[in-house]
């Protein structure tokens, strides 16, 4: 070292920012141990064994303390054996998982559970029903006796007219109750699709103050007690002006329950279409309710048609505005503007209220057709509409084929000769017309061949 010079050495391991060269990894440490990756989609087999020995023990802890032991009364042998199948079936996989798993399987249970009671309690009315309707089907489908197959099936041709409750199942039917409820769902529908619709398009595509006044109302009706609607009607039809009972005024009542579940369940189909369709349809040149009818109607026309079946559904099964307004009778009645008029689940209530068990049989087998009239509704209604929404089935785009042949067939007859596909795209790109006489090729520029 001089007087003029001096060195310094730097450490550059004491640099924040800076190292002092490459370092490499010690190999007297163990590599970590990579945490196994957890499947969550699938059923193996040890979940299967968790589950049959879990439910296997909580079943057997809920018969030791309501059938052995006696504790716990027996109703409650479900309820308590399904908590401790819960609480032994998360032990298990608390022991064998880590604590998201234990969570996940915890609430995939809950969930399986809450299916499962859904489907259990439908699964149970129908069963009940159908056990309780059972000698009305058994005299249907017997063959002894040797009646015919109209006379074993009385029980949809014939009414209760001069049936008393002693009368036996070969006798009476309920034929009064299906043309009533027939009539009156027949004209709630006539008034409820075209109101309901409308009403759901001008929510939808319109807007504006009034708009959401109108949506705050119809969500408020949804939630209108079925026998409130009986009685506007009953005092503003019965009372005031026929002052009697009729078919007519029941489906007056009905389409005031209907209205609500139509609109409410249309309006939030439309609101699912796709912003891009109707501007895409405004882009080709459509009108505001041009688009609508034929862009924006088609592709909910599934949703649409199961708002349809909702509502129908809902007004299918209403008593107490048809005992109201239609009030009871035995008798078949074609006209709704006169006289009672029964409907089916009016006809079931007032057989059971009978103590005589035929009675009863009619009525609970007239609940059980009534279920079917249900699901029939909803089977045609899946028919009806199609798949996704936007996708065509088979016979649907069999039509749409059609109707586009029937279209171009109409414009080539209104052509003065045929006009080939590529003419034709060249009259829509030109937007030119062709006038009897007249050419649709551009005129020949020099030294163009005229015939090209």
């Amino acid at each position: 070292m001089t007087d003029d010079t001096m060195t310094v050495r730097l450490d550059l391991d004491d640099v924040p920012g800076l190292t002092g060269g490459t370092r490499l990894p010690r190999e007297d440490l163990a590599p970590e141990a990579e945490d196994e990756s957890r499947v969550v989609i699938g059923f193996s087999r040890d979940d299967a064994f968790t589950v049959a020995g879990a439910a296997a023990a909580g079943l057997a802890i809920g018969l030791l303390l309501t059938v052995a032991v006696t504790l716990i009364p027996i109703g409650w042998l479900l309820p308590l054996s399904f908590l401790w199948f819960v609480a032994i079936y998360s032990t298990l996989v608390f022991l064998r998982n880590p604590g998201p798993a234990v969570r996940d399987r915890f609430w995939t249970v809950m969930l399986w559970a809450a299916g499962v009671v859904v489907v259990g309690s439908l699964a149970l009315v129908i069963g009940f029903t159908l056990v309780r309707g059972e000698d009305v089907f058994a005299q249907m489908f017997s063959t002894a006796g040797g009646q015919s197959f109209w006379d074993r099936f009385h029980f949809f041709t014939t009414d209760m007219r001069g049936v008393g409750p002693l009368s036996g199942l070969d006798e009476g039917g309920i034929l009064h109750a299906l043309v009533g409820t027939l009539i009156q769902i027949g004209i709630a529908l006539a008034i409820t699709i075209p109101l309901g619709l409308t009403t759901a398009v001008f929510l939808g595509e319109v807007g504006g103050v009034f708009a959401r006044f109108v949506r705050t109302i119809v969500e408020a009706m949804t939630a209108l007690p079925s026998v409130v609607a009986g009685l506007f009607i009953y005092a503003a039809i019965i009372v005031g002006i026929t002052h009697a009972f009729n078919g007519f005024a029941a489906a007056l009542a009905i389409t005031v329950l209907m209205l609500p579940i139509m609109i409410r369940s249309a309006d939030v189909v439309l609101r699912l279409v796709p912003g891009n369709l109707r501007e895409a349809g405004h882009a080709l040149g459509a009108g505001q309710w041009a688009v609508v009818w034929y862009v924006v109607l088609p592709t909910v026309r599934a949703g649409l048609t199961t708002a349809i079946i909702l509502a129908t559904a809902h007004g299918i099964g209403e008593t107490a505005p048809i005992l109201l307004t239609a009030g009871v009778t035995s008798n078949l009645n074609f006209n709704p503007f006169e006289g009672p008029m029964t409907s089916l689940p009016l006809a079931a209530l007032e057989f059971v209220k009978s103590p005589q068990p035929n009675m009863i049989a009619r009525g609970f087998a007239t609940a059980a057709f009534l279920l079917v009239v249900v699901l029939v509704l909803f089977l045609v209604a899946r028919a009806l509409g199609g798949q996704e929404p936007g996708k065509l089935t088979e016979s649907q785009h069999r039509r749409l084929t059609a109707r586009s042949r029937a279209t171009l067939a109409r414009i080539e007859s209104r052509a003065p000769r045929p006009v080939a596909p590529l003419e034709l795209d060249e009259l829509l790109v030109f937007n030119h017309y062709l006038a009897p006489g007249e050419d649709s090729r551009p005129a020949a520029g020099p030294g163009q061949d005229p015939t090209r």
